[in-house]
């Protein structure tokens, strides 16, 4: 097996859970600069007002905001490819409404884009990941309101023209078919029906009705953002980016199999059938029936979707589970914001989700036969306690492994004829759970020197993965061991 020439290797990343620097030159409040830490068994918070004696670990994060060239300096010792990061909103735009950009801002993205350019390091930018401003969600509630549409696509305008001939690859959203439960709708699409007091972040005071008019307002400005940017730059290409939670039937019961398929025509097609056929799929009609949800479309809306396709396909990759009719003798099991019932057949990470790497495999190709788009896997990683050994270094070979067992199975689709173009690994270095709100969750490649009790010098250290992957690389994935 070998992956194509030019294959892009790299790791990936989130503004809100690594610049830190929260509040510095002209950044405004976005609804994570309000998420409180948490835990693996403790929800993290969402709070109306900074809350005086209150842990927001988003406000220092790992401080890469001030580190941003020591950082690149490292993947590039790695021999990135491509880094995928995001832009915060909150650095262009601090409320969303403004008429003209913050100049601090645009530059900060600039130095960080020529810092990867100055490596030969291709950028991937994600527009929208978990970043919506507070007074959008305040004002509006996110993107239940059409008026977000424009504030958006404002958003993207400055961005696009900003960046033009220095930025290829963009994603509009941010695992936006997290938007299809109740706990996602906050994050990707800003709807929170009580901003006056907190909020736990994995049980929201939920609307099913506004959360699914959120997500068409979103696919309404993915679809315009799509078409503005061709018109901006023709060499741009424009990608959607869905949680991939890949779902098995239980059993061979023929109920478990329509469950099954219910699951995955709702979680895992029903937003990329969107925007990367253009049109919304029929079999949503009955969801929207049996639940009493009713979309409010604008006239124009059908011709937007249908005229703004995306370019490629992206994924996050963790974890996958099973459905089932039968709930007696059954275990759940936790994932990317979201659970399911247990298999039998796979082992799980230290936070409980299920490691499937031939799911990885599977999916790979189920994407690639429904829409024929070239694919990034830009999350896919092992979030473990990692901890320095005597030598005072972090051998971690379970992340290896892990690692290893994924890029085998995307070898094997690349040979199953899936066009797989590239690979991000989540967490390349070490940064905030966007799940719980914690730094004891870590992915990366490379160890921060930074604690969930505020201790710690921001330091930055190699972990045996590190060389790993480098080796990885260089060897355009041949040599995995």
């Amino acid at each position: 097996m070998s992956f194509p020439k030019g294959f892009l290797w790299g790791g990936a990343t989130a503004a809100n859970q690594l610049e830190g620097a929260w509040n510095e030159d002209g950044k405004g409040v976005s609804i994570s600069d309000l998420s409180t830490g948490g835990t693996a068994t403790q929800s993290k918070r969402i709070t109306p007002h900074l809350e005086e004696g209150t842990y927001y670990p988003s406000h220092v994060a790992i401080d890469h905001y001030h580190h941003y060239k020591e950082d690149i300096k490292l993947f590039a010792e790695m021999g990135f490819k491509v880094y995928r990061f995001s832009i915060a909103w909150t650095r262009i735009y601090p409320t969303g409404f403004e008429d003209e950009p913050n100049e601090k801002g645009l530059q900060f993205y600039d130095n960080l884009i020529d810092e990867c350019r100055k490596y030969n390091i291709e950028p991937l930018i994600t527009i929208c990941h978990y970043e919506i401003p507070w007074e959008i969600v305040k004002r509006n509630n996110g993107f239940y309101s059409r008026e977000t549409i424009d504030l958006f696509t404002k958003y993207c305008r400055t961005i696009f023209e900003r960046y033009k001939g220095k930025v290829k690859y963009w994603l509009t959203f941010n695992e936006i078919n997290n938007g299809t439960n109740p706990a996602g709708g906050v994050l990707a699409c800003g709807v929170l029906n009580e901003t006056e007091k907190p909020t736990e972040f994995m049980h929201p005071v939920d609307d099913p009705e506004k959360r699914f008019q959120a997500l068409h307002h979103e696919f309404v400005a993915s679809a315009l953002a799509v078409k503005m940017a061709h018109e901006i730059d023709p060499n741009y290409k424009v990608g959607c980016m869905q949680i991939m939670a890949t779902s098995y039937p239980l059993t061979p019961d023929p109920q478990d199999q329509i469950l099954n398929q219910q699951h995955n025509r709702r979680m895992n097609w029903f937003c990329s059938d969107v925007q990367c056929r253009g049109a919304y799929p029929t079999y949503m009609k009955r969801y929207f029936k049996e639940h009493n949800i009713t979309i409010k479309m604008e006239p124009e809306d059908a011709q937007i979707l249908k005229e703004g396709p995306v370019d490629f396909y992206t994924c996050s990759y963790y974890m996958s589970f099973c459905q089932t009719v039968h709930t007696e003798n059954t275990k759940e099991t936790a994932g990317n914001m979201m659970g399911g019932t247990a298999n039998p057949y796979l082992k799980a990470s230290d936070w409980g989700w299920q490691i499937d790497p031939i799911g990885l495999r599977y999916s790979l190709n189920e994407i690639w036969d429904r829409y024929q788009l070239p694919i990034m896997v830009v999350e896919n990683g092992l979030g473990a306690y990692d901890k320095k050994s005597e030598d005072g270094k972090i051998h971690d070979d379970y992340r290896i492994d892990y690692l290893r067992q994924h890029i085998q199975q995307m070898g094997e689709a690349v040979e199953d004829g899936v066009d797989l173009i590239g690979y991000t690994t989540w967490g390349c270095i070490d940064l905030v759970s966007a799940s719980t709100g914690e730094y004891a969750k870590r992915y990366g490649f490379i160890y921060v020197n930074r604690f969930d009790d505020g201790t710690g010098d921001f330091s930055r250290e190699k972990k045996d993965s590190f060389y790993w992957y480098k080796k990885v690389i260089a060897s355009n994935g041949e040599d995995l061991d």
